[in-house]
């Protein structure tokens, strides 16, 4: 998982935020609750080694070591076992050998974590689960689809029409079981247009319907009404017209392909179901190309804004 450049929450200390500059961490930490600076933090200084005292007990030069100070044999990893024994079950060194930057990126569970790392809190609030997405998803659908009857509903009668003939036949077949090796009557010779038109439609109509609303909020209205919200991985902020028409497009443009043997249908439930799939962010298809992510919305916020943000 690639992860933009940003402040975030230290995975190594949920009390601070750093910078992530794409490869690792960098800078020093400020406060959870502060707000960070725009773009990276200043280089740090350089720390000015202050001289050890001498002591007439001490000759010159000897290094001092305080009392109960356990020494680590030269050669061994921070937190690694000593030279000859076997390393326990489940250890690995963090950060690679020559990397002074430390931790993994934000998001990514942490190796020195004990069981299963805690579930990823973006900017402060939690995932969405699946039921709500999907109970968002549906009553959106419904929404689309009374606009379909709408705007589509001459053109549905008209293809109606056109198809009578064949269907009527088939059905008198299936209700007289004779034997009849007659091909079924073809089909009015506008089927294939209005097909293609009404598709066409419902396509513009879902996109009118989803992409402005999102843009703006986050939200369509399935999931204002279910509580939950579409932000960036990077930042909570508004999707903007660009980021929520390529969350979109990857789940309404297949609409045009159901015409082929009902292949975009196929391609837009296996989207619908990648969230069960998908960890630590529980991201559909269309959540990865826009990298986004989906939040549950606080009910009673205390300022009428969202907390500041934890690791995505």
């Amino acid at each position: 998982m690639s992860v933009a450049p940003g402040w975030y929450v230290d995975p190594a200390d949920p009390q601070t935020r750093r910078y992530w500059d794409g490869e690792g961490w960098i800078g020093a930490p400020i406060p959870v609750d502060a707000t960070p600076p725009e773009g990276p933090p200043p280089p740090e200084p350089e720390p000015t080694p202050e001289p050890e005292p001498v002591t007439s007990a001490t000759p010159p030069g000897t290094p001092t070591t305080p009392p109960g100070t356990q020494i680590t044999p030269p050669g061994t990893p921070v937190g690694g076992p000593p030279p000859g024994h076997p390393p326990p079950a489940g250890w690995q060194q963090w950060p690679p050998a020559g990397d002074p930057r430390h931790g993994p990126p934000p998001g990514w569970p942490y190796p020195t974590w004990p069981g299963r790392p805690p579930e990823p809190r973006p900017h402060g609030m939690p995932l969405a689960g699946f039921g709500a997405r999907l109970g968002a998803r549906l009553i959106d659908f419904g929404i689309v689809f009374l606009l379909n009857v709408l705007v589509n509903g001459w053109f549905v009668a008209r293809l109606l029409d056109e198809v009578s003939v064949p269907l009527n036949e088939f059905g008198r077949r299936l209700q007289n079981p004779e034997r009849n090796t007659e091909p079924l009557p073809q089909a009015g010779d506008q089927t294939g247009s209005l097909i293609v038109v009404i598709l066409l439609i419902a396509t513009m109509l879902w996109l009118a319907y989803e992409v402005p609303s999102m843009a703006a909020s986050g939200q369509s209205f399935g999931k204002r009404l279910m509580g939950i919200r579409a932000v960036p991985v990077e930042a909570d902020a508004p999707l903007g017209f660009g980021r929520a028409l390529r969350r979109w497009n990857t789940l309404g443009l297949p609409t045009l392909l159901w015409y082929c043997c009902g292949l975009g249908l196929l391609l837009q439930l296996i989207d619908a179901l990648s969230p069960l799939f998908d960890h630590p962010l529980r991201q559909a298809l269309h959540d990865k190309r826009a990298q986004t992510v989906v939040v549950k919305v606080p009910r009673t916020p205390a300022d009428g804004a969202n907390p500041p943000g934890d690791a995505p």
